[in-house]
């Protein structure tokens, strides 16, 4: 035998070898993963109770992981939400006659939510039940695919080539520097702080801005974080093909099939109370021992019991408008962040709200719904744009004072929207600037000024008469802390899920610390959710992890071409 054969022969005994042993180890896989199964359906929780603080998406999930992976009982979860309807800042209202209103746009991503992906696998369709909420979203999102076409306008109304970045040799140098720094010499910087004035004039800043809500004082390592995060869609930021979405509103779309799946293991909803505080018990454990709710009700907690508690709500203390009248002014601080305030003195560990909520004046903007007779307006925006209705994600006009974006999502929006009814959703990221044509901030302006505004940005005003024959109503929302989470801080500043020294206790929310990930999206409030429960319960299975697109060498080079474009 030669040495080619022999070569040969080492080489096919080596791969029956790797693939014996691929075998062998995915068969231990399988075994102890069928063991953790058996071990915790034999559990028995006795009279064990959950209480979860807030009705969002993060308890939810929280509940849903409980019944699915801890073998708890719907019956002992208690969810209490401070408003009479669940699901946080995932929400959709309104019907034909009085308009529809969306506080925002929650956006998705197929390649990067992994932890939200694997939830919704677990939660039956409302409309098509032999469907998982997963497969029905990735099905609609299949037959819809977004290729946005219009995602800069300029001040003359003329469509802007995104696809250039507009970056010069400071700009890659700045970045490239950024992502090789570490977090922990990041504390307490802005994004301003690092770039350069003319970073903020390039198409890429303007995309990147209005498409994650970031601010020029946003926090320079939730930046770094998304740019890590998020390298996948660095290149294809210009057309949003990474955008996933859902059917419908995501109340309708996420919240509403999550509540029935919770209904049916009979969950126990608390609605329209709020906490108002939290005991613990002396010393340097953090173990809750009581809660307590706005009618004086004290929920007297057992040694063996859990609380989850959505430490904080971006959408707290928004207030909406209507055609003729503005968003009014927020009088309070978030209901959410205060009860924070409370626990953050009573114990150590449990991070620090100041950052976030004592800035309103760096974290508010404004959205707006517009709800339309016919579908005339929608026509304009798809003849303008080449994007049919659903296709096109956002559309921004980076030189409006009030940097104003629009999404025109596929129609209908609203299970309970007629066929002769359209709806379109947009934000101003500067909501206390002075518009171009309506000469107010857009804080003071009411919904008919703000689609006005809207409608002079695209040179159509002189069709303004016939233009506003068609509107139903235009619903402003005013959102003080939409963006707290992006502020500067402190890597201490935000809680861990389960902090240190905690025998019952955990933190879901926008503001808790998970490294790696990502703020402002729906997978970070399920990973936290996740982690919450198999911390508290010792479940011994994996948190899906962050998808490292930022190693893949094919993502890395693309990514790099990309800041020469």
């Amino acid at each position: 035998m030669n040495k080619k054969q022999l070569g040969l022969l080492a080489a096919g005994a080596t791969a029956i070898g790797s693939m014996y042993g691929v075998k062998k180890l995915n068969q231990l896989k399988s075994e102890k993963s069928k063991a953790i199964d058996e071990e915790i359906e034999a559990r028995y929780y006795g009279d064990q109770q959950v209480y979860l603080i807030g009705g969002g998406i993060g308890s939810l999930a929280s509940a849903a992981f409980l019944i699915r992976d801890a073998n708890f009982e719907g019956k002992n979860i208690h969810i209490i939400e401070g408003m009479k309807i669940l699901g946080g800042s995932n929400d959709g209202a309104g019907n034909n006659e009085k308009g529809f209103i969306c506080r925002g746009g929650r956006m998705l991503n197929e390649e990067t939510y992994e932890n939200f992906w694997d939830l919704f696998r677990s939660i039956p369709s409302l409309e098509m039940p032999h469907m998982s909420v997963t497969e029905e979203i990735l099905n609609f999102d299949h037959l819809h695919p977004t290729h946005a076409q219009a995602r800069l306008i300029d001040k003359n109304a003329e469509i802007v080539n995104a696809h250039k970045m507009g970056f010069d040799n400071k700009d890659r140098a700045a970045m490239s520097k950024l992502l090789a720094t570490p977090e922990e010499e990041l504390d307490d910087l802005s994004i301003q702080d690092w770039f350069a004035p003319h970073f903020f004039e390039t198409n890429f800043w303007y995309m990147w801005q209005t498409t994650f809500a970031f601010q020029k004082w946003s926090s320079l390592f939730e930046l770094r974080r998304y740019m890590n995060r998020m390298m996948l869609e660095f290149s294809r930021i210009d057309t949003l093909e990474g955008v996933t979405r859902t059917a419908y509103n995501q109340y309708e779309s996420l919240i509403l099939p999550l509540k029935s799946f919770l209904e049916k293991h009979k969950v126990d909803f608390i609605l329209d109370k709020t906490v108002t505080d939290i005991d613990f018990v002396e010393g340097s454990d953090i173990t809750a021992t009581a809660i307590h709710l706005t009618d004086g009700e004290v929920i007297e907690l057992k040694s063996e019991d859990k609380v989850m508690m959505t430490n904080a709500c971006m959408t707290d203390s928004t207030t909406e408008g209507d055609y003729h009248t503005p968003a009014p002014k927020a009088e309070k601080r978030p209901i959410s962040g205060e009860l924070w305030y409370k626990i953050a003195q009573k114990k150590s560990n449990l991070g620090n709200p100041a950052p976030f909520f004592d800035h309103e004046e760096e974290t508010n903007w404004e959205s707006f719904t517009v709800t339309c007779k016919g579908n005339a307006l929608l026509k304009r925006f798809e003849e303008f744009s080449g994007n049919i209705p659903g296709s096109g994600a956002l559309m921004t006009f980076k030189d409006s004072n009030w940097l104003m974006s629009i999404v025109v999502a596929a129609q209908p929006h609203f299970k309970n929207q007629d066929l002769t009814t359209t709806i379109f959703w947009g934000y101003g990221l500067y909501p206390d600037r002075v518009g171009d044509y309506v000469k107010k901030t857009m804080r003071e302006c009411t919904g008919e000024e703000i689609l006005y505004e809207l409608i002079c940005q695209f040179k159509w005003q002189d069709d303004w008469e016939k233009i506003k024959e068609d509107i139903v109503n235009v619903i402003p929302c005013y959102m003080p802390y939409i963006d707290a989470q992006f502020q500067p801080r402190k890597m201490s500043d935000r809680p861990k899920v389960v902090p240190t020294g905690s025998t019952n206790f955990a933190m879901i929310s926008q503001f808790v610390e998970i490294p790696k990930d990502m703020v402002f999206t729906e997978e970070y409030s399920v990973r936290a959710a996740k982690t919450a429960v198999y911390t508290l319960f010792d479940i011994n299975k994996e948190i899906c992890p962050v998808t490292p697109h930022n190693r893949d060498p094919k993502v890395v080079a693309k990514a790099a071409k990309t800041m020469f474009r």
